[in-house]
């Protein structure tokens, strides 16, 4: 739905001397300078204060950034960050406009176009089954962390007690804007191992008093434990002996540290977490530890921009290996609490940051360029001499603040009328302008498996989450939405949305601009040289888009059609199921892509539910494309489609409370809830065996 435009409150205002419109505005571009701080990660690699508004093409190289030396010249650092991270709070905290971060934003998902295949465990002959599902994942191979993992054999679920279950999603589905890391919430878990092969055999095996989300390769299971407490971290189990499951290894995280993204690939688990800083030690840093042994990262390991910036955390990465829990390599940077997209290939994990802009600086620009004919020359003079002065941005930004109200206040009722509507006119329009310059996104590419950083780059705008991303024969591209924090000046629609093309070193090689204006991205799904994107506002415009030259990508189809698409999922080369919403009901629409220049929607089918977890987390989705379904679940149930015939209809609906996943093994799909496990003939959708789970 559209945003309704904020009204202004005029009660108990004097009927003159209004408060400027050019001091609203420089409010307005102070408070967005804090959002896109607090909101989001930023790690500020790329800043450059001699060109405050970044260009496209100015990527910076690996070469800007350094280890510090020492603790003492971190906590230099750290004092200098402060007095810039200062200038934000000040203006921020001055403003009187209602952000849009309030607006949840829903998630996009992308996995591989034949995800049938084992990850962890090769098929095999009985006992177990030799066609077994994996978790729905973004890329092959590379596998994330589920409530529910199987080995053919075996079904692991880590099942809510009273409802509660921990705050990570380790595959971070959908971000919210939000201005620190929410505290891990208090659990109680645990995590049920089930006979589930043969089907007719379908038994509760054991359980493990520990939940989370679980990765499990070569009879490891490895729990990902987010409770307060002692046990908060990871813990591995040998499950060969599925009845008697014994503990390997065990990683607890410092209480200032907390699990921001988890992956598994090639037998290693790739962590990526946040640990708040200590302004009076900040190194070495301790974030977690090992079977009761502290893990320490060196001050010579932690790496942050030669140009200050805003930090108030260290990230950190390791890739451990998930039999014996060794750390084989880390490396640390500096930034600020909030939320970081992180995006992993077989070559790479990219991690995205919000860059800083220099608000004094577009301030001073805005005002030199488009006010002249509305301030006087010798104001705009006295901003230029402060613009040079050597001091903090804080104390800019309050000598900013000064000359324009002393000379505001010397200004007649008429005048000041005047300027306000003037410039909060020619504001919105610069702001239009300059969309792309106010708010970037920087990267930072981090090779495997030695986790080296090897290229940082630039582009503009503020991606969803880690779906924006891929990476595709060398190339990354990324879907990033600009011009989206207007906090009430003009009409608040002048968002855009880009699809950029990015070399091996982070460097823009193509990109397509203005797609959905007004709007802002809900989905994206790249497969191959193909991008397909969905933006929403009103109605859900699906863009293709052929990336198949770097240096040109092209926009190639539209379609518009009622209500939005918060997740796609390709069936084939050809065809992509969607699932959204339209009219307060889940949709799941059927679209042909056959012919790039004229996507179609072949099919659609509604559900009485007004939302699936699929529009949340991409793992609750599954495909079997042998007998062409997938499943959905819902509050009322779980969901059995089918999409035979390019023609979309209900197999079977199940109905149990809190339905959560479906795996198959053979041809028998398992519906799993909270307090039971179902198993039907895919060939019939008959009944085979029903479990409940134990409650305690």
């Amino acid at each position: 739905m559209k945003k309704e435009p904020i009204k202004k409150n005029n009660i108990n205002r004097p009927s003159v001397r209004h408060t400027p419109a050019f001091i609203i505005f420089l409010i307005v571009i102070g408070a967005i300078a804090l959002i896109m701080i607090i909101s989001r990660s930023y790690m500020g690699f790329n800043v450059r204060p001699e060109n405050p508004i970044n260009k496209l093409t100015d990527i910076a190289s690996v070469d800007d950034i350094k280890p510090f030396a020492s603790a003492e010249e971190f906590k230099n650092y750290i004092v200098k960050a402060g007095e810039m991270s200062g200038a934000n709070a000040y203006v921020g905290g001055m403003g009187m406009m209602k952000s849009n971060s309030d607006i949840s934003r829903p998630a996009m998902g992308e996995i591989a176009l034949d995800n049938s295949q084992g990850l962890g465990s090769a098929p095999s002959a009985s006992p177990e089954a030799n066609r077994i599902s994996e978790t729905n994942v973004q890329v092959v191979g590379i596998d994330e962390p589920d409530i529910v993992k199987t080995d053919g054999k075996n079904i692991f679920f880590s099942q809510e007690n009273n409802g509660i279950m921990p705050y990570y999603d380790a595959a971070q589905i959908a971000p919210m804007p939000t201005a620190k890391i929410m505290p891990p919430r208090q659990s109680q878990s645990v995590t049920n191992i089930i006979k589930a092969w043969p089907a007719t055999d379908l038994e509760f095996l054991t359980k493990i008093e520990q939940g989370g989300e679980l990765l499990l390769a070569d009879n490891i299971l490895v729990i990902f434990n987010n409770n307060y407490g002692s046990d908060r971290g990871l813990v591995a189990y040998d499950v060969s002996d599925s009845t008697k499951p014994s503990k390997k290894w065990s990683i607890k995280y410092a209480d200032s540290n907390y699990l921001l993204s988890a992956r598994l690939y090639d037998g290693q688990i790739y962590l990526v977490t946040q640990n708040s800083l200590n302004d009076y030690s900040p190194c070495p840093i301790k974030p977690l530890t090992l079977n009761d042994q502290a893990v320490e990262i060196a001050c010579s390991s932690i790496y942050h921009p030669i140009t200050v910036v805003p930090m108030d955390s260290t990230f950190i990465g390791l890739n451990i290996d998930i039999k014996s829990g060794e750390i084989k390599n880390k490396v640390s940077f500096v930034g600020l609490s909030g939320q970081s997209v992180v995006y992993m290939s077989p070559q790479a994990i990219y991690v995205t940051y919000q860059q800083a802009t220099d608000v004094f600086g577009f301030l001073y620009d805005f005002y030199s360029k488009k006010m002249t004919d509305l301030v006087p020359a010798d104001l705009i003079a006295k901003l230029a001499k402060v613009k040079d002065y050597d001091i903090s941005q804080n104390s800019k930004m309050s000598e900013f603040y000064n000359v324009l109200s002393k000379w505001q206040n010397s200004l007649s009722n008429d005048d000041q009328l005047k300027l306000n509507t003037e410039t909060e006119n020619r504001a919105t329009k610069y702001f239009d302008e300059n969309k792309r310059k106010l708010l970037n996104t920087g990267l930072v590419k981090i090779a495997l498996p030695n986790l080296k950083i090897v290229a940082s780059g630039s582009v503009p705008g503020t991606p969803l989450n880690q779906f924006a991303l891929d990476e595709y024969k060398g190339y990354l591209r990324l879907a990033t939405t600009v011009g989206e924090n207007w906090w009430g000046l003009g009409s608040g629609q002048n968002s855009a949305n880009d699809v950029y093309v990015l070399d091996k070193n982070l460097k823009v090689s193509g990109s397509v601009q203005d797609l959905g204006l007004t709007e802002r991205i809900y989905s994206v799904r790249f497969i191959e040289d193909k991008a397909y994107l969905v933006t929403f506002r009103q109605t859900d415009p699906f863009y293709v888009l052929d990336l198949s030259k770097p240096s040109k990508p092209e926009l190639k189809g539209e379609l518009k059609i009622p209500g939005f698409s918060s997740y796609l999922h390709p069936i084939d080369k050809d065809k992509i199921v969607g699932v959204g919403q339209e009219n307060s009901k889940v949709k799941i629409s059927l679209f042909d892509v056959s012919d790039p220049s004229q996507p179609k929607e072949i099919d659609k089918y509604s559900l009485d539910e007004y939302w699936t977890e699929v529009s949340n987390n991409h793992h609750a989705f599954l495909m079997d494309t042998k007998h062409q379904i997938f499943f959905l679940p819902g509050g009322q149930g779980g969901y059995i489609l089918s999409y035979k015939d390019d023609k979309l209809s209900l197999d079977k609906a199940v109905k149990l409370d809190q339905v959560k996943r479906a795996i198959y093994l053979n041809d028998y799909l398992y519906v799993i809830a909270t307090g039971d496990v179902k198993v039907f003939d895919e060939n019939t959708w008959e009944e085979v065996k029903a479990l409940s789970l134990p409650t305690n």
